[in-house]
């Protein structure tokens, strides 16, 4: 199936929303059109790229040059290979993203999160771990009886060590930042109300809302830090005479950055000179957050005590709520990803196209894949769902969907759970799964059609996957690997490559010791060397890591070891600590030219893909047609020219 709709999606690649009239064909290359709106999207591209536009002439040859790779690299296959289908698919399928999710929901979504931070909602709440849902209810049901209270309740239950014995008091909720059903129901309960059990993913939790308040803003602050969490007794005091005598300098005038990167125990902020940047009431801890909001702006508060120690807060500045501009926007549509509310809009999406492509579930067929799962998901349970492979459980815009598109392999067992219920469970979920990814595949195949950016995204991003691997099989790596052809073009072009001084040239070895270094030397003349490369690793194979071998070619000057090995220059210093003592030159030789194109192997190797790709096109435009209709293109000229 997945094969059938990479050829359906190949055969529209090229089309796009425009209307017929609007998108002429403005040439044929190789029998296939291309249309205006594709090169007009690529010309406009380019130009933005361009410190010098082009003009339509000049990027038109360029195009047609373009194209015709493509067409070499359709005419060789590689689009029907597997690596470039799943290289193809994933970027399409990344690319298609923002248009499976709905814009409606994401906004609102969006729009209550930036709601919410205009209210500072105060909580206590009872922590449960995520097990123990009766233990939670009951307490519950004892606190709105009135049987005990809420605060002896959190003493006597909640594992959460941070409030617990605070009688459950929390601080404030701060949106995006607590588990995103902690949130909801703390911001959907009533000042003095008593939540229901809510799970947040890390436990169970009753929540009691203590205040709503319009919020008070951000405050912008710094802070120096004596960190007293692993201290003794004593030594707590003296960290407290301590941060009382770094206050007396702070009141005193002394610069209170320089002070915090002396003496702030804060890794994060003692080199920012203490600046935390702008922070929201319980985005601190308690302490912290009642401090530095109720100080005045540059006022520097008296040392107070955390559960990190001791702490002096000098408040920069303080603002309203930011506008929802797109770098908050972003950032809370980020928020969301990391919870239940990123899958909402994609959800949303889903259950709109499975009304346009006319969704059909089999209940039947599916009634039968459960039944065969009756005793539980064990081996006679397998077998009998891989008998019903063939049998179609929905349709999607008229196309039959089968058990084994859905499940292609079935798994031996379910984890732990092979009952009844896991395993019709499992098989609900999986044919869910496949209808969506067929409607999501119906869509992107529509996306083709209707919206141009799209396409021309999606048809750019195919075309240069074919372009890379077309160029890489003719020029690049065929450059690379030629080593014959490349030898035989330095030879011809020999004048090309000039020094205006001589360079030596030599393999250096390095070694810890010179009886090493003796071994190598000996070892290397039994060794070939014209191939350079395989001399170097049959070196470092027999020697590994008892030696290190650079080749070089290096001018006077530009090398301390060749100056000294090759040129007769002082002998660079080593060391105590230097792990390479002793090193010689090994077939070294002051050449005034080049003597082969390892010598001067990136210029002419960049020279020789050079000629690969002036040879390659010269074939190409002889091998390939191409009819650029004049009319549509002087039509565009005009366009452009006004």
């Amino acid at each position: 199936m997945k094969k059938y709709l990479l050829c359906a999606l190949a055969a529209t690649m090229s089309l796009c929303a425009t209307a017929k009239n609007d998108n002429p064909v403005l040439m044929n290359v190789n029998g296939k059109d291309v249309k205006v709106s594709e090169f007009e999207y690529l010309f406009n591209k380019n130009n933005t790229q361009q410190a010098e536009p082009q003009s339509l002439d000049q990027y038109l040859q360029m195009f047609i040059d373009y194209k015709l790779k493509v067409a070499d690299a359709e005419a060789a296959g590689i689009q029907n290979t597997p690596e470039f289908e799943q290289e193809f698919v994933k970027f399409r399928n990344e690319l298609s993203e923002p248009y499976l999710r709905d814009a409606a929901v994401e906004d609102s979504l969006v729009l209550v999160s930036y709601n919410r931070r205009r209210d500072n909602v105060m909580v206590s709440h009872i922590m449960f771990k995520s097990g123990d849902y009766a233990k939670a209810d009951s307490v519950r049901t004892a606190i709105v009886e009135g049987k005990t209270s809420f605060e002896d309740a959190a003493r006597k239950f909640s594992v959460d060590r941070g409030s617990n014995q605070r009688g459950g008091l929390m601080g404030s909720v701060v949106p995006d930042r607590f588990p995103y059903a902690f949130e909801d129901m703390a911001y959907n309960t009533e000042v003095g109300g008593i939540s229901s059990v809510v799970n947040s993913g890390i436990g169970l939790h009753i929540i009691r809302v203590e205040s709503r308040k319009p919020s008070e803003g951000e405050v912008n602050a710094s802070h120096i830090l004596l960190d007293t969490r692993r201290l003794n007794a004593k030594q707590k005091e003296e960290a407290k005479a301590k941060i009382d005598s770094i206050y007396g300098l702070a009141v005193a005038g002394e610069d209170f950055g320089e002070l915090a990167r002396k003496f702030s125990n804060d890794p994060g902020s003692a080199a920012r000179g203490g600046e935390l940047g702008w922070f929201g009431r319980g985005m601190m801890v308690a302490e912290f957050d009642s401090v530095s909001f109720a100080l005045a702006d540059g006022e520097i508060s008296k040392p107070f005590s955390t559960q990190f120690g001791y702490h002096i807060v000098k408040r920069i500045g303080h603002r309203g709520l930011p506008e929802l501009d797109d770098k908050l926007r972003k950032e809370i549509i980020g928020n969301m990803a990391r919870d239940s509310r990123g899958a909402m809009p994609l959800k949303a999406r889903i259950a709109q196209l499975r009304k346009q492509f006319g969704v059909k579930v089999d209940d039947a067929a599916v009634a039968k894949l459960k039944s065969a799962v009756a005793g539980g998901y064990n081996a006679e349970a397998v077998e009998a769902l891989k008998a019903l492979n063939d049998l179609t459980v929905a349709t999607v815009n008229g196309n039959k969907i089968t058990f084994g598109t859905a499940l292609p392999s079935l798994p031996e067992t379910l984890g732990a759970q092979n009952d009844v219920a896991s395993a019709e469970l499992f098989i609900t979920n999986k044919v869910e799964e496949a209808i969506n990814n067929a409607v999501s595949e119906a869509y992107r195949v529509q996306l083709l059609e209707t919206t141009p950016e799209f396409a021309n995204l999606v048809n750019e991003y195919r075309d240069g996957i074919l372009l890379f691997d077309i160029s890489n099989r003719n020029v690049w790596d065929r450059a690379t690997k030629d080593t014959e052809g490349l030898e035989k073009f330095f030879n011809e072009n020999r004048d090309r490559y000039v020094w205006s001084e001589p360079k030596f040239k030599s393999f250096i070895i390095f070694a810890h010791n010179d009886s090493v270094l003796a071994k190598t030397l000996q070892y290397a003349d039994s060794l070939s060397t014209d191939n350079p490369a395989q001399f170097v690793r049959d070196m470092r194979q027999r020697f590994g890591l008892d030696i290190k071998i650079e080749r070089v070619i290096a001018s006077k000057g530009e090398n301390q070891y060749t100056d000294y090995l090759g040129f007769g220059g002082a002998r660079p210093e080593t060391k105590e600590r230097d792990r390479w003592k002793s090193y010689a030159a090994y077939g070294g030789q002051v050449i005034s030219q080049p003597q082969e194109a390892a010598d001067v192997r990136g210029a002419a190797l960049a020279d020789y893909q050079a000629k690969l790709e002036k040879d390659w096109m010269n074939d190409l435009h002889k091998k390939y047609k191409v009819k650029v209709n004049e009319k549509v293109f002087n039509k565009l000229k005009k366009k452009y020219n006004k």
